[in-house]
């Protein structure tokens, strides 16, 4: 599958006239509990040749793609994805450190990932998961839930209190952040990883109120805990000069 992700972006990068810096998994197939029928979700930053970057028009700075065989593509353009750095963009975050990398300008992935601890706003980024466990939390307490909302809930909390208890970015893989559970929903967890990793993804499971309590508790802890966190550095002309340099 990775040649035909790479054919792929090297069409992209033709259709399109651009230069493709950085390409890798996100979602399921990068944080670790893939079902047998879950989508490639590839996330790449590109960029223009410089007249692109010196109009005094706005143009179009994501390129995104669907494929028949599950191929589910979204770049950015540079300076898009370097605004949204300054920011601390999570999803951004979690590409520059993705388990999974299909390709990579060596050079460019080193700085960025530099630049995104300087940028780091654990206050931010907690919002950003905070927000998203809140979104599943109600299809969580259904009598019958996709294990795909379970699963987007408990990475999203545990990477909250992840960030309280370290005040660092969490870990991409999913694994990773099963150590910070308590011991018996560690152990739940693998038990529906299993089930997850042979069911597809209409498969509806009886709602586990272990699972759900356990949302609930720690949806709590991350939101009374968040005040105490500090936001990002600012870099603006750091960022400038990378930039700049890039494009030249």
């Amino acid at each position: 599958m990775k040649e035909k992700i790479l054919q792929k972006l090297k069409e992209i990068e033709q259709t399109h006239n651009v230069t493709i810096l950085f390409a890798v998994e996100s979602g399921s197939r990068a944080w670790g509990f893939a079902s047998p029928d879950s989508d490639y979700d590839i996330r790449f930053i590109y960029k223009h040749k410089l007249d692109y970057y010196l109009s005094l028009w706005e143009k179009p700075d994501v390129i995104e793609f669907m494929t028949q065989d599950d191929l589910d593509g979204s770049g950015w353009d540079l300076r898009k994805t370097i605004k949204l750095l300054a920011k601390s963009n999570a999803p951004l975050i979690e590409w520059l450190f993705s388990p999974v990398v299909y390709f990579e300008d060596a050079d460019f992935a080193k700085q960025m990932r530099e630049i995104a601890l300087k940028c780091f706003s654990p206050i931010a980024v907690l919002h950003h998961y905070l927000g998203t466990t809140k979104n599943f939390i109600e299809v969580c307490e259904m009598e019958e839930v996709k294990l795909k909302s379970y699963f987007y809930a408990l990475r999203t909390a545990l990477a909250g209190k992840w960030i309280i208890e370290t005040n660092t970015f969490p870990p991409v893989a999913f694994a990773d952040l099963l150590p910070i559970a308590p011991q018996n929903i560690q152990e739940k967890i693998l038990e529906l990883q299993q089930i997850k990793a042979n069911k597809d993804e209409k498969y509806l499971h009886p709602k586990e109120t272990l699972i759900t309590d356990f949302l609930l508790e720690t949806i709590q802890f991350n939101q009374e805990n968040a005040s105490k966190l500090g936001s990002g550095k600012k870099i603006s002309e750091e960022l400038d000069l990378f930039f700049r340099n890039l494009i030249k």
